[in-house]
This record gives structure tokens, sequence and C-alpha cells, in this order.
């Protein structure tokens, strides 16, 4: 598709002999935000290590903003799942933000630092909600501040791709409910791509465009309420499985073997794509 960020036909991975998934077939517009959704072990991360350059398809074909993906592409954000952060580390929040520029250089004081850089990295603090508590050592902030502090790394440098896995993992309702909003503005006002890995898509519902739901080996696309139904999850898990709205229009996933299926509200987890 002409301007697409991604844009993949009959895509296929595998590891060694062992298929993950095959004749995957999707694009993604600028500004769009899509969910990835589907069990664990189904290939979710894997997707994301094939448009980073990581790993290459086995079968067909896929671009990113018009070229073959390639390691290192800095018009390609990256937020990897978040790991625990040593609680007596001294490094301000600010000075995170700035790896997402400094990280790409050589050496200490390259041309454009200075003036240039401090504006570069307040635009991205500000851009996130994040003044209050960027000046703070990372080590003293809670789940919710250093996420938007992630994603100010990731967009200082302007990408067109942001690459997303489980951000909403460990986080509260309230503070997922805010970031997959941040997450939104963020792609519509910059004209960014986003792809996001989430296990529960309730908080996610109110703005997202499109899901892809990988499970047995297939990538299912569409908007939330094509790929979500008792037919399509029933076909992609090969069993009975029902998706249920009560009077309140939550959802809820009944029939996956060892899931338990609670309702998708603001006041408990939710089960799809768990």
């Amino acid at each position: 598709m002409a301007g697409a960020i991604i844009d993949a036909q009959s895509l296929g991975v595998s590891y060694g002999t062992r298929s993950v998934w095959s004749d995957a077939t999707f694009t993604v517009a600028p500004g769009e935000f899509v969910a990835v959704l589907g069990p664990n072990g189904a290939g979710k991360t894997t997707l994301l290590r094939v448009l980073l350059g990581l790993l290459y398809p086995s079968a067909g074909s896929v671009s990113v903003l018009g070229r073959a993906p390639r390691r290192g592409n800095a018009a390609i954000g990256y937020v990897p799942q978040r790991r625990p952060v040593d609680p007596e580390l001294r490094l301000a929040g600010t000075e995170l933000v700035k790896l997402g520029v400094t990280g790409r250089r050589w050496g200490i004081g390259w041309p454009g630092s200075g003036a240039p850089l401090r504006r570069q990295v307040a635009e991205a603090v500000m851009a996130v909600g994040a003044e209050a508590f960027a000046g703070l050592p990372i080590g003293t902030l809670s789940g919710g501040e250093l996420q938007r502090l992630a994603l100010a790394q990731t967009i200082v440098g302007g990408p067109q791709l942001l690459l997303l896995d489980e951000p909403l993992a460990s986080l509260d309702v309230r503070n997922q409910v805010a970031v997959s909003h941040l997450v939104a503005d963020l792609a519509r006002d910059r004209g960014m791509a986003v792809m996001l890995i989430a296990h529960d898509v309730n908080p996610l519902l109110p703005v997202l465009d499109k899901v892809i739901y990988i499970a047995g080996g297939r990538l299912t696309v569409g908007r939330p309420e094509e790929v979500i139904t008792s037919k399509q999850l029933s076909a992609l898990y090969d069993a009975n499985v029902e998706v249920l709205r009560d009077s309140r229009g939550r959802m809820f996933v009944v029939g996956l073997e060892d899931e338990h299926a609670h309702p998708h509200d603001r006041d408990r987890p939710a089960t799809v794509g768990h």
C-alpha cells in the first residue's frame, strides 16, 4: 500500500524448522494505532523482532518505511518490556530521556549538544506530561512515571514508527488507561504509526484503530469489533470460545483452556489476549 509505514505480504517466520506463524498480510498507516494480542508464546514479540531487523522472515516479504527492515533504524522507536529499576539508581529522568539522542552518538560533546539538546529533551518530556518528575532520580519513580519517561526517550529522536512491548504490564488500571491514551495522542499528533503488544485490550479499546491477533500459527487482522468475536477466537484456538457482553457493555471470554474469564471493565484485568 502506497505510503504505508509497514507493509507485510504473506509473511512467515520460523525458528529453525519450527514455524511460529505464516501467511501474514497486513499494512499499518501513518498515525495508526495497532494492538498485537494473543496467548503467551504465540509470536507477538517475534513480530517486533522482524520489524526491527533482528529476525529474517522465512517466507513472504515485509517493508518498514518503504525498505527491508534493518537493525538500528533511527526512524523506529522501540520500548522493550520493562524491567525492575534499582531504587538506588540516581540517574535523573531527563538524563534517561537524553540517551534517546546521545546513545546513538560516539563520544561526548558531539555537535548539536548543549542548548539544542536540552530543548529537544524538554519538548519530549512535555509531550508525555512528565515535567513534574523528570528531574528526579529514576529509582524513586512509580511504574507509570517510568513508562512516560521511556516513551519520552523513544520519541525524542522523532521516530515514524513506535514499537512497544507490553508497556501496560505491571501498571495499575488508572495508569494503563492514561498511558494508552497518551500513546494514541502521540501517534496522531506526530503522525507516528504505533504497534503495541498487550495482554489486556480493555484500556486500549477506546483508542485502537486495528487489532492483530496471533494464535495457532496465524495472524488475524481487523478492527477490534471484527477480530475479538466468538467466531474469530474459536477459529484461532480451534475450540469453542465465546465473547460475551453484559448489560453494561463489558466484554469477557469463556472457553479458553487454563484461562479465567473476567469482565472487560476498568475495575479488574481482562482475559482477551492473555
